[in-house]
């Protein structure tokens, strides 16, 4: 720490104050923190922190001989062709796709995988600072319209705009304002989509709509037909009682049922509410406009003891993706005429997490497992959940799982260190799964045989045993004689699962840099789960 200070006064590091006042008690240990004056981004203080750190980066990398030539090497690196698994919606195939150095990934529609492609929306072109990004997009059921949310210079707010994809044209009418925390779910007919937004602000409240730091109240479930004005969208739901609700809504498979979840923060609990479209009065939704009415919503869950998420159903038999009783998930069924019964179709693994489930080709369940920080990919039976197939996937990452249950195939995405991605293409429609290559990512001049990694595990305080990866040079010994990057997250139940970085891949290429990823365990608010740092490296003897 001694030539760490001496560091510092050498570049006038700006000081910190220091506040001893605070401390937290957790878990009967108390742990303080004594920059949490540092929160506070609109305070003076802070502010004057902030340019003092700016202005010593600056001078600092204003000296740097390799900085230009780092940052050449790693341009070029990032400059590649990149995917993202495709989904289909209609008779179309809709997927992202950069070039290289664009800044935001361009949405693509094609009539079939062989067919030639053509740009849908490139939100590169909606601003001209590139601050204007696409936030989420659905697409209708017959693939005839897309409904897409932006959100500008990072804000949490998301304007919701409409577009007709077979001209490709914006609808003027459709700009749906102040929403926030919101998914986009369009019934079967087409007709439009449920989302979630906030009461417009009264006149003569502060608006400042992407810097503010104060919560959000009364948040609300509309429905939206396209070519209208907001003002006569449906509300669907409100709870003038619990102010920091927050509603997010999905349409079954079948057309048939809208769930509704309710969430109060970022713990994994969550409330259910199921409405039957189908028995809604003969005008169906249109008959609520204008109504004071809200939709019939019957509680399935009413309380935060548990996340919920819907699987599929048949007819009334739901399967739900929870961790009720399973701190590592399962997957259980319910049917809601007899709401008290719940049996277990995937009861939860001894040793692995479940981390995500979904159907395809009738009745297969595509499930996968997190074991030490590394997915099991696997094809189940949904009606009782027993194993059928095991898919081939090294170790790594496997995301983007894109599967609807009238679909014979599904696609999805691997990546690992030494691994920029690859896009997997399963064919269910045989009695064993073909799996192919459908994309996969090249980086020019990147030699993964150059490289290694390992994963060790190391004694928690309680004992429990856990995982590293470690990333170097293939010729690297690792005797602390390198620089070491440590990287660990434990906050809201997310692990650090492999990924590739070009970034990464030239500071080890160049410097000799050591990075390793710790999975330290985090709850869903831990505030000091946490932590990334340039340290000595000798501790990897």
């Amino acid at each position: 720490m001694g030539s760490l200070s001496a560091f510092e006064e050498r570049l006038q590091y700006p000081t910190a104050r220091r506040d001893e006042s605070i401390v937290e008690d957790y878990h009967g240990v108390r742990i303080a923190d004594p920059y949490r004056w540092l929160e506070e981004p609109e305070a003076e203080e802070v502010k004057d922190f902030v340019e003092k750190q700016v202005n010593l980066s600056d001078s600092l990398l204003k000296t740097c001989e390799t900085k230009e030539k780092l940052h050449e090497k790693i341009t070029k690196l990032i400059d590649h062709p990149r995917y993202d698994t495709p989904f289909k919606r209609g008779n179309s195939y809709f997927y992202f796709h950069n070039t290289g150095l664009q800044a935001q990934s361009v949405l693509y529609i094609q009539d079939d995988l062989d067919a030639e492609a053509e740009v849908l929306l490139d939100p590169n072109t909606l601003s001209d600072d590139g601050t204007v990004s696409l936030n989420s997009l659905a697409v209708s059921e017959d693939g005839k319209y897309m409904a897409y949310g932006l959100c500008s210079s990072g804000s949490d707010w998301v304007t919701i705009k409409v577009m007709k994809i077979e001209d490709k044209k914006t609808v003027e009418s459709d700009t749906l304002s102040w929403v926030k925390f919101s998914g986009i779910t369009w019934t079967h007919d087409g007709l439009g989509f449920f989302y979630s937004r906030y009461p417009a602000p009264q006149e003569g409240d502060k608006i400042d709509a992407g810097t503010e730091t104060n919560s959000n109240l009364y948040h609300e479930l509309y429905y939206h037909f396209p070519g209208t004005d907001q003002s006569e969208d449906v509300l669907c739901w409100r709870d003038q009682d619990n102010p920091k609700h927050m509603f997010g809504s999905k349409v079954t498979d079948d057309g048939k049922y809208l769930i509704m979840t309710i969430e109060e923060g970022c713990d994994p609990v969550n409330k259910v509410y199921h409405c039957d479209l189908s028995s809604l009065p003969k005008l169906g939704l249109e008959g609520y406009r204008g109504s004071k009415s809200l939709l019939p919503f019957i509680k399935l869950i009413d309380t935060f003891e548990a996340q919920y998420i819907a699987i599929a159903n048949d007819e009334t038999l739901f399967t739900f993706f929870t961790n009720k009783d399973a701190p590592k998930y399962k997957l259980v069924r319910v049917d809601l005429n007899e709401p008290s019964t719940w049996t277990d179709v995937i009861p939860e693994h001894e040793k692995d997490v479940l981390s995500t489930a979904c159907v395809v080709n009738g009745n297969q369940l595509v499930v996968s497992y997190m074991s030490d920080v590394k997915h099991i990919l696997q094809i189940r039976d949904l009606e009782s959940g027993s194993l059928l197939h095991t898919l081939p996937v090294d170790i790594g990452s496997v995301g983007g799982v894109f599967a609807r249950r009238k679909d014979t195939t599904f696609f999805f995405r691997f990546t690992s260190f030494l691994t920029p991605g690859v896009i997997y293409k399963c064919d269910l429609s045989n009695e064993a799964p073909l799996v192919s290559v459908f994309r996969e990512i090249d980086v020019p001049g990147f030699d993964r045989t150059a490289f290694q990694v390992t994963q060790v595990f190391y004694p928690s305080k309680d004992g429990t045993k856990i995982p590293m990866f470690i990333v170097a040079r293939k010729e690297i010994e690792l005797d602390g004689s390198h620089p070491c990057l440590l990287y660990a997250y434990g906050g809201f139940s997310a692990s650090m699962t492999p990924f590739f970085s070009a970034t990464r891949i030239v500071l080890s290429r160049h410097l000799g840099a050591v990075f390793c990823f710790a999975n330290i365990r985090g709850g869903a608010a831990d505030r000091y789960g946490f932590m990334a740092k340039m340290v000595d490296a000798t501790w990897l003897d």
